[in-house]
């Protein structure tokens, strides 16, 4: 759970014990038991919505390494193949191979 989610389940749970304590002198200033109750279930839907974001959060780590693994083989091989090309052909034919450095 991120901190910021977890502060702000922590600071309306409090809020909904202290009104709930208080829900007649509440009632008065327009807070009603229904919109504490509607408060709560605001709260635990965040809940299960953070912990699905945590679940794919977890299977996005393991896929963008899996990407970086890939990137890095990529570029590895990108510079590998610029390199020889630059070495074999002046740079007027770079662009020929789709080299558009220049040195």
């Amino acid at each position: 759970m991120s901190k910021t989610v977890e502060i702000q389940i922590e600071k309306s749970r409090g809020l909904i014990e202290g009104l709930r304590r208080h829900v007649r002198e509440m009632g008065e200033r327009g807070v009603s038991s229904d919109e504490i109750n509607e408060m709560d279930q605001a709260i635990k839907m965040l809940e299960v919505a953070n912990t699905e974001v945590d679940r794919l959060r977890g299977e996005l780590t393991v896929k963008v390494k899996n990407m970086n693994t890939v990137l890095a083989r990529v570029k590895e091989s990108y510079a590998e193949k610029k390199k020889a090309l630059k070495g074999y052909y002046p740079q007027e034919r770079w662009m020929d191979y789709g080299v558009p450095d220049k040195r």
